[in-house]
């Protein structure tokens, strides 16, 4: 097997096909993001609610609200939740899709789900057929958040990996961003949801065209016993005539991987505990950092605030924008930086606004009235500065990491678990966040940094540095006390 070091020798061409392959990849993203824009706002119309949740749309009527308790209605939260319990479920179909099939029909079955679970929802008349439409678009976003991330990586060669890679998290931004735009206009309307959710099929026929027009992965070809079309495969995707090298490498490494027949329970080894264990604390921890709680409710957080309707929407639409401008930022710099600086100086970042927020709300909002003008424009700063923190670090690394730190022959079964984690406990999040902040009032902001503390503590006693390392050869890194030395110890 060739030296690590040899890859640095490796050489490509980015070309206009290279560039095409993969923004269609990374468009999936755009799904999962813009589902994650618009929920509350379709969910907090009235005509939406008395249609499909008549008691809900008669209690939120009727009932007293106080600052910390607004829309604290559990079936309706279980209905926007919903969609990642299909998505973590559907994750390991994918996983099993990518290997038997490769890359490319999965994301292509990720874009009918899409289109078919947009369409059911846009046009449902009766409760049945809108949970359907939410269950068929949830197998989307779990067969799109397995692929995607996995085929970037394996496209891209490695000096522009964690660039590529995060493209996927770009997309997710700019679907929330645009999700929220769609709530600020579409929404006005009486049957606007229609339009909301309807409009997803636009992207999902674009993802759809796109898997079509794609070349597979290289090393997807060279896995399922297809050498010739992978070497053709990574030639177009180099743009380079000179490859042998680095497909000497992928071919070295798929053969290695072959010699494992059961990948779960390879991951229950001693080589595997350690990169199992990091996938599902990261997926923990980008959760309770408390990023989809403020996405998922910005306008509720920002009414609480003492921002009316529209006002909050629109800062919704800033926070957002911070979002797609903080991923842009860490495209430029993410294969210049360790992973591990990131995501130790975020942990400071979203802890100082976090605790910020909490001090704040703690001295000057009660259960009733509003917050001074000048101090809710300050907490929509640290909320903003809370965003971008996160988006240049815990949740593009959430999804890189993990691809990086499996080795071929656990890689896409690892990612599996990864994806699901990530699904399980966005669900958790986003089904008991409302309750939480109703019980815990701004006490809640506290309890999410004290998770950001524990998260930076993980990164400097457990988290491998991965920065540089070639993705065919992780395997020989994790058997290395150079790579993951701490993890491995004793």
């Amino acid at each position: 097997m060739p030296d690590l070091q040899d890859n640095n020798v490796f050489k490509s061409k980015i070309t206009d096909y290279v560039l095409a392959c993969w923004i269609f990849a990374a468009l999936s993203g755009l799904m999962f993001g813009y589902d994650t824009g618009i929920i509350a706002g379709v969910t907090g119309t009235d005509d939406f609610l008395n249609k499909f949740f008549p008691e809900s749309y008669k209690k939120r009527a009727e009932e007293l609200e106080t600052n910390y308790c607004r829309h604290d209605d559990k079936s309706v939260q279980l209905f926007k939740s919903s969609i990642y319990l299909a998505a973590a479920v559907a994750s390991f179909f994918a996983a099993k899709a990518c290997s038997s099939l490769g890359r490319r029909p999965t994301l292509m079955m990720a874009s009918v789900f899409f289109v078919s679970g947009s369409l059911s929802a846009a046009v449902a008349q009766t409760y049945r057929v809108l949970v359907l439409g939410r269950i068929l678009y949830g197998i989307g976003i779990g067969f799109a958040t397995e692929v995607a991330p996995l085929f970037l990586t394996e496209i891209a060669p490695l000096q522009h990996r964690a660039a590529v890679n995060i493209l996927f998290q770009l997309f997710v931004t700019i679907g929330i961003f645009i999700g929220n735009l769609v709530n600020y206009g579409a929404l006005m309307h009486p049957t606007g949801w229609r339009t909301s959710l309807g409009l997803a099929t636009v992207p999902g026929l674009v993802i759809l065209a796109g898997s079509i027009f794609i070349t597979e992965s290289p090393l997807s070809l060279v896995e399922r016993g297809k050498e010739t079309e992978g070497k053709g495969a990574l030639r177009k995707y180099r743009g380079v005539e000179e490859i042998d090298a680095e497909f000497e490498q992928i071919v070295a490494a798929c053969e290695q991987a072959r010699q494992v027949k059961h990948p779960y329970l390879k991951l229950l080894g001693r080589s595997g505990i350690p990169p199992l264990f990091i996938t599902i604390t990261i997926q923990i921890f980008q959760q309770y950092t408390g990023i989809n709680a403020i996405m998922f409710y910005a306008s509720v957080l920002l009414q609480t605030m003492g921002f009316k309707s529209d006002m909050s929407l629109l800062s919704s639409l800033v926070i957002g924008l911070v979002n797609v401008c903080s991923n842009f930022m860490l495209i430029y710099v993410v294969d210049r930086v360790e992973r591990r600086k990131l995501l130790l100086v975020a942990c400071v970042q979203m802890f100082i606004s976090q605790v910020g927020i909490g001090v704040i709300l703690s001295f000057h909002l009660l259960e009733t009235g509003t917050l001074d003008q000048s101090l809710a424009g300050v907490v929509v700063v640290l909320v903003c500065t809370f965003v971008m923190a996160f988006a240049w670090s815990w949740g593009p690394m959430g999804w890189l990491i993990p691809i990086e730190i499996f080795p071929i022959e656990t890689r896409t079964v690892g990612y599996s678990i990864a994806v699901s984690s990530n699904m399980l406990f966005t669900f958790v999040i986003s089904q008991t966040f409302l309750s939480m902040m109703c019980f815990l009032k701004y006490l809640i902001f506290f309890f999410f940094s004290t998770w950001i503390l524990v998260m930076g503590i993980f990164v400097v006693f457990l988290l491998p540095e991965t920065k540089g390392m070639p993705v065919d050869l992780m395997g020989v890194c994790m058997e290395t006390t150079s790579c993951v030395e701490v993890v491995l110890q004793g």
